[in-house]
């Protein structure tokens, strides 16, 4: 059983923050009113003490297309090493700012801008946090995979992390 802890303003902002910095890569889910929704893996490049999460995108993508029509967008984050999980619904917005994309470089980045920060398909994408929820454990992967078999043993749920919503706002 999961312990619930809501978090509002700060404390939420710093648990985003906590958990979206650690799994860094996230499924990036846009046209959240059709079915399918499209997602594709993007990797997060910073994340503020305000809750924004910076990309990279190239502006000729289908993601920028998506956004340039419909800026809500949800992020999940998978941190399978931990056992921590992340759903944040807000709002992205596509930014071209060189100064910001050299600050955010690093070479892995050179596969898809091969002109670097100042390339003229490069853009960022600027993601403001609304609400979320996250799962998380309080311990790590092996003490929370050993409680499991305890409690299966015991024939009892054991208590296995926290989960809540995240209220930015």
């Amino acid at each position: 059983m999961k312990t619930v802890k809501h978090l509002e303003k700060q404390p939420a902002l710093d648990k985003l923050k906590e958990l979206a910095e650690e799994a860094r890569l996230c499924m990036f889910n846009t046209r959240l009113c059709g079915a399918p929704f499209n997602t594709r893996p993007m990797v997060t490049q910073s994340v503020d003490d305000d809750g924004t999460i910076w990309f990279f995108s190239a502006a000729d993508s289908s993601l920028n297309l998506d956004i340039a029509r419909d800026d809500r967008v949800q992020l999940i984050y998978s941190n399978r090493s931990a056992l921590e999980f992340l759903s944040i619904y807000g709002t992205a917005e596509i930014v071209v700012d060189p100064g910001k994309a050299r600050k955010l470089w690093n070479v892995y980045l050179t596969a898809w801008f091969h002109e670097g920060p100042e390339d003229p398909n490069l853009t960022l994408l600027k993601f403001k946090p609304l609400e979320g929820y996250y799962w998380d454990t309080r311990h790590n992967k092996m003490i929370e995979s050993l409680k499991v078999v305890v409690g299966a043993i015991k024939g009892k749920v054991m208590n296995n992390g926290l989960e809540g919503k995240l209220s930015v706002n």
